[in-house]
């Protein structure tokens, strides 16, 4: 009895470990008849350079993305009319000091990419 329970919660614990690894290496599933990518680079207007670590904000829906080494960045979400996006420097020491841009998208489609361009601070 005791051997068939202690068999019976490894199996549990194996089977959820596989499921954990699986959403790991591939992700959960998008929805692709409901979901949004936005995806773009952000570079600086002095220089024409990407800049890494700005913070990409979906501020209606509470989720952010930091762009990459190549001021790039992409976003899931669920589709609606109008997306407002946010993209502000966090770590001015790093990159210098950029202004904080505000942008809103309409008329959505599934796939949507930008080119932002952030100005330096005064």
């Amino acid at each position: 009895m005791k051997k068939n329970l202690i068999r019976k919660i490894i199996g549990g614990l194996s089977f959820t470990s596989a499921l954990f690894v699986f959403q790991a290496c591939y992700g959960t599933p998008q929805d692709f008849g409901q979901d949004v990518l936005i995806e773009g680079q952000v570079k600086s207007k002095s220089t024409g350079r990407p800049i890494k670590g700005i913070k990409v904000v979906l501020p209606n829906e509470n989720q952010y993305q930091l762009t990459d080494e190549d001021g790039k960045f992409s976003v899931y979400t669920y589709w609606h009319e109008e997306f407002k996006l946010r993209f502000q420097d966090i770590d001015e020491e790093q990159n210098g000091q950029y202004a904080v841009k505000d942008t809103v998208l309409k008329d959505v489609k599934r796939k949507e990419y930008l080119d932002i361009v952030l100005e330096d601070k005064e």
